[in-house]
């Protein structure tokens, strides 16, 4: 099968061509964003492969679907870039790659808890300059501490298994989850709010979950939480983070996503001028850590999505279906 590869950088080349050794599937790779205007680039394809800041609204679906594509896969677990509705319509199959080294991203969200607290990354810049002073980088020990969790998928749970390491209580908020394993409390989002210490976020984004943390949820959290965002922007309304950082509510703030980085992330803007006000503001801040979306970024995690990507788009070819669909075309 021929795939339109889109938004694609060289470590994408690089561990997808690694996989598809047996040139099963003839790879297009296109560095462009998927959107309306950029969808025709595909033409002669017959799948197309996204990633979380391309855009498959109704109107690039259809595009592709007048270019002759009957299937799109998602190199990422979150779809709420899909209209799943008008490709269920326009007849495209749709898969996903739900679940790629979960710890990749658990682990990377307890580094920038570490990060925060412990505050390496200015001791580094210091002693880098000759500066062996350890005025204001005083921490916490982890150990004691109420850590709260939203969301108990395969991530999340990792992230649990971690932090009980750490000698931490670990309380998770999960609507549909019922059972957990031993050490975990479920609670209501109210109380975890409430009560956490440091509150780490591992939910799919969705109509239900759009702004989850926001003026409300800062005015319930104790003085100087610490809150870390690994799964999407707008789970956090960004406003309203900013406002609780200026006022102290919001103690730390870590996060590896961000509502508008479809414009910023995965590109070289060193030479360019920022215009998003609101990254700028949240760079300001001495409390603020921000990676570039950077929490999927290991060698496992990469393996794992481009295999099962090529997994899926076999399926599609051979009109078999898997775990992975999520069953709009039909």
């Amino acid at each position: 099968m021929k795939v339109a590869i889109f938004s694609t950088h060289t470590y994408d080349r690089h561990f997808f061509d690694l996989v598809n050794t047996d040139r099963e599937h003839e790879l297009l790779y296109l560095e462009p964003s998927l959107n309306a205007k950029t969808a025709i680039l595909a033409a002669g394809c017959q799948a197309v492969c996204v990633f979380v800041n391309d855009i498959a609204d109704k109107a690039t679906l259809q595009v592709l679907q007048q270019a002759g594509i009957t299937t799109l896969v998602l190199r990422c677990a979150g779809f709420n870039q899909v209209d799943l509705d008008a490709a269920k319509e326009l007849n495209i199959k749709v898969f996903r790659v739900p679940s790629y080294s979960p710890e990749a991203v658990a682990e990377h969200a307890v580094a920038m808890i570490m990060t925060l607290n412990r505050k390496t990354h200015k001791a580094y810049n210091r002693v880098r300059e000759g500066n062996f002073s350890l005025e204001r980088l005083i921490g916490f020990n982890l150990h004691g501490k109420k850590i709260g969790v939203i969301g108990l998928g395969q991530i999340g749970l990792a992230f649990a298994r971690i932090m009980q390491g750490f000698g931490t209580t670990v309380i998770a908020f999960d609507p549909v989850v019922k059972e957990v394993p031993a050490g975990i409390e479920l609670v209501d989002y109210d109380k975890l709010i409430a009560a956490a210490d440091v509150i780490s976020i591992h939910c799919p984004l969705n109509t239900h979950t759009h702004h989850l943390i926001n003026e409300a949820s800062f005015a319930q959290m104790k003085p100087g939480v610490m809150l870390i965002n690994t799964s999407r922007g707008a789970l956090l309304d960004t406003a309203h983070a900013i406002e609780a950082l200026k006022q102290g509510k919001l103690g730390y703030l870590g996060i590896d996503v961000y509502e508008q980085e479809d414009k910023l992330f995965f590109r070289d803007l060193s030479e360019s001028l920022i215009p998003d006000e609101q990254i700028l503001r949240l760079m300001s801040f001495p409390n603020v850590l921000i990676t570039a979306h950077q929490g999927f970024f290991t060698n496992e995690a990469l393996t794992e999505i481009a295999q099962t990507t090529l997994m899926n788009l076999s399926d599609a070819e051979k009109n078999s279906t898997n775990e992975n669909e999520l069953g709009t075309a039909g």
